[in-house]
């Protein structure tokens, strides 16, 4: 059996490990970015009733046609842009590289950042190439990026803003100078734009070469897996070549349709998240031993006193699940990240956080 996995399944798969998400059954769920908060009763039984009539025996809308209305309409997406829809980012940013790969083509992007970018890169059997963000403050090291574009000519660069893990936003001139520079396609994935409230779609026509990527996910809807991209037509139509029939089911579409006649209740839910992030900052600065930084996104990044893998532990024995982001980069050293829950849920995390002695000085 090894032979024949040695003999065909790609050397770039093999070095790989697989994407893991740990079973969170029985914990306060505060490890992946999701919206905390569910809908209210009246809002769930319109919404079954909106369903109650999707024709599940034929296949979705291929072109997901009306919920790209409405979508257009909720983005105020600006005249002549185009939409493509994906199965969470992560289709969407599979289906870019595949579009745009070539023997020794390259793909970049800062780093630490999403890991989806690297992971589909080395599938693909692209040359990822990672900048490091500066050490001070997560920003971007320009002079860096510049000399890495030139140097590699990627066709892909990819710009998480905010970034995730670290929560900061970009600068606009720091981005400016990476999108003259570079040569191919740059991507500004806004996947925690409803927190951040600054985008770069109303940008999409002054630059040929930039794509805006955002997801339907961080805004409370994860469990329908709708990702988004906004460009050009001259890109997204070479992209819809790549992307496979109906990717977008149904009930998704139906679903998303319906919570975006609603969308006003989607920006309260992100508001309120807001305000929660911003009063567990100023809760976690003031605990002894802990470093915190701040955030534009739905979650915190931070350090301890002790070691992140042990912290995590000693907080999953108290019913808490964040992530240990120690080892997925050299900046992110001893570093974890708490997603922001309901008030009663951070309340829990931070007395669970207090509550370890080691902490204190």
């Amino acid at each position: 059996m090894k032979d024949k996995i040695e003999r065909w399944v790609s050397a770039p798969v093999r070095a790989l490990t697989a994407y893991h998400v740990p079973d969170a059954a029985g914990y306060i769920k505060l490890d992946a970015m999701e919206n905390p908060y569910t809908w209210p009763s009246t809002l769930v039984n319109e919404w079954l009733e909106r369903v109650r009539h999707a024709q599940v025996n034929r296949y979705p809308d291929p072109e997901a046609r009306e919920l790209k209305r409405r979508l257009r309409r909720f983005l105020d997406l600006p005249e002549g842009i185009s939409l493509l829809l994906g199965n969470g980012s992560d289709e969407l940013i599979q289906i870019m590289a595949m579009a745009l790969s070539g023997a020794g083509r390259a793909i970049l992007a800062p780093e630490p950042t999403f890991v989806m970018y690297r992971l589909i890169a080395e599938v693909l059997g692209f040359t990822f190439i990672g900048v490091p963000l500066r050490a001070s403050d997560f920003a971007l090291d320009v002079g860096a990026m510049c000399a890495a574009i030139d140097r590699h000519d990627p066709a892909l660069v990819f710009l998480a803003s905010p970034n995730n893990p670290t929560g900061n936003l970009f600068e606009r001139l720091d981005v400016e100078k990476v999108i003259e520079r570079a040569p191919g396609l740059v991507v500004i994935d806004e996947a925690y734009y409803p927190f951040a409230g600054e985008t770069w779609l109303r940008d999409l026509n002054r630059y040929h070469n930039v794509v805006v990527m955002q997801t339907l996910s961080k805004a409370g809807l994860a469990g329908l897996r709708i990702g988004l991209l906004a460009g050009a037509a001259m890109w997204l139509d070479e992209f819809n070549k790549v992307r496979l029939p109906y990717n977008i089911n149904i009930l998704s579409q139906e679903t998303a349709s319906f919570i975006l006649d609603h969308a006003q209740f989607l920006r309260e839910q992100a508001e309120q998240i807001c305000r929660d992030r911003e009063l567990l900052y100023e809760q976690m600065r003031s605990i002894t031993g802990l470093r915190v930084w701040p955030s534009r996104a739905n979650f915190l990044l931070f350090r301890a006193s002790v070691t992140a893998r042990a912290l995590l532990e000693r907080m999953k024995q108290k019913g808490v699940l964040i992530k240990c982001l120690h080892g997925s980069h050299p900046l992110l050293d001893e570093c974890l990240r708490v997603t922001v829950g309901t008030a009663g849920e951070n309340e829990i995390f931070l007395n669970a956080l207090v509550a370890e002695s080691t902490l204190r000085a």
